[in-house]
């Protein structure tokens, strides 16, 4: 880790990229999956040999991809959650959800899902491979935003945002270089009207000045990123693609997690040959007691053993589908059946990647 403290700088810190990459309150964590899955075979999974791995718990990255917890089809089969949200940005690729609500989805190409747990969800996150003559790639972020006490047993609440509908800013610099940037949560001047976050997250707080962007600049582009609107925000700006970029006049030339201070403005400059691009978490902390076991994140140990007891005798509303890695299909068309029947189905658009 390296550290900036010298009051010139806007960077706070430096960190390496691992898996999963580390946030700071009021987020949890933050996975990204980049994997370059080979051609589809007859059951939507690669076609390609399994041999060596470890079925059901496969985070090898072998030939470029995993197969995570799933045995045929790549993915998360059904597993709980309380007491957070998942905020789901899928760049490439595609994502069949399920859950305990009866909600399903099938979701990508820049799509983003929001799903508050609350009081209690199961969920599946499939990842079918569709295409039987060309590579299948798949890249995403699964970030976790924490919830207040006061929310954490809320109801569970399944929010798709489609790519279509996510603010976008695309500016140019003086040489005419451009900058990208994607608002799934907050605001951003001209880049249009906000999306209203689920109604018990700590995003949908006024205050809580919470921000989820990516942002992708050109070769050699200049960009200055805005200073948050609020007071005590935390900001990361997570360094993922790209060769070297300049920070406030600090080069950067690996992948990292740079908290720069939220409180002012910040020139990015891509210094290198190729796009640049960031991932964008801030937030006001939440500044509450964190007590997690794995897909369980309250405020106390002892509510850690009452959502365990809560998990064993309800299953969270259990598991009303035939398969345990369900999976929607052929058609690549993306759609949204919500608990409640209502159905939504987006314009089918371009690939955007970036987005």
């Amino acid at each position: 880790m390296s550290s900036f403290s010298h009051t010139s700088s806007p960077i706070v810190q430096v960190k390496p990229l691992g898996f999963p990459w580390e946030t700071i309150d009021p987020f949890l964590f933050c996975a990204y999956h980049d994997d370059a899955y080979p051609k589809a075979n007859a059951d939507m999974g690669p076609a390609a040999s399994l041999a060596g791995r470890a079925i059901g718990q496969d985070f090898s990255r072998k030939d470029g991809w995993s197969m995570y917890h799933g045995e045929k089809v790549p993915g998360f089969p059904p597993h709980p959650h309380r007491g957070f949200e998942t905020v789901t940005i899928v760049r490439k690729g595609l994502i069949d959800h399920s859950d305990s609500l009866g909600a399903t989805a099938r979701f990508g190409r820049g799509d983003v899902q929001w799903l508050t747990a609350g009081k209690g969800i199961v969920h599946a996150e499939m990842f079918p491979l569709l295409d039987e003559k060309n590579d299948n790639p798949l890249e995403l972020f699964q970030i976790w935003l924490n919830l207040p006490a006061r929310s954490k047993m809320s109801d569970p609440h399944f929010t798709m945002f489609w790519s279509q509908d996510i603010p976008r800013l695309t500016t140019k610099d003086a040489e005419g270089r451009a900058t990208e940037v994607a608002v799934i949560a907050g605001r951003l001047q001209d880049a249009g009207k906000p999306l209203a976050p689920p109604p018990d997250s700590w995003a949908a707080q006024a205050n809580a000045d919470v921000a989820i962007w990516t942002i992708r600049m050109a070769p050699g582009a200049r960009w200055t990123l805005p200073a948050a609107a609020g007071q005590g925000t935390r900001r990361n700006l997570y360094f993922f693609k790209g060769q070297s970029v300049s920070i406030g006049g600090q080069d950067i030339r690996s992948p990292a997690a740079i908290e720069v201070r939220a409180d002012r403005a910040v020139e990015l400059v891509n210094s290198g040959s190729n796009d640049a691009e960031f991932l964008l978490l801030q937030g006001r902390p939440i500044g509450e007691p964190v007590a997690q076991y794995g897909p369980f994140v309250m405020n106390t140990q002892a509510e850690i053993a009452q959502t365990m007891a809560d998990y064993q005798r309800t299953q969270f509303g259990g598991w009303s589908f035939d398969s345990d890695a369900p999976v929607h299909g052929r058609d690549p068309a993306r759609f949204a059946m919500h608990p409640d029947g209502r159905e939504e189905r987006p314009a089918e658009t371009p690939e955007i990647v970036g987005g």
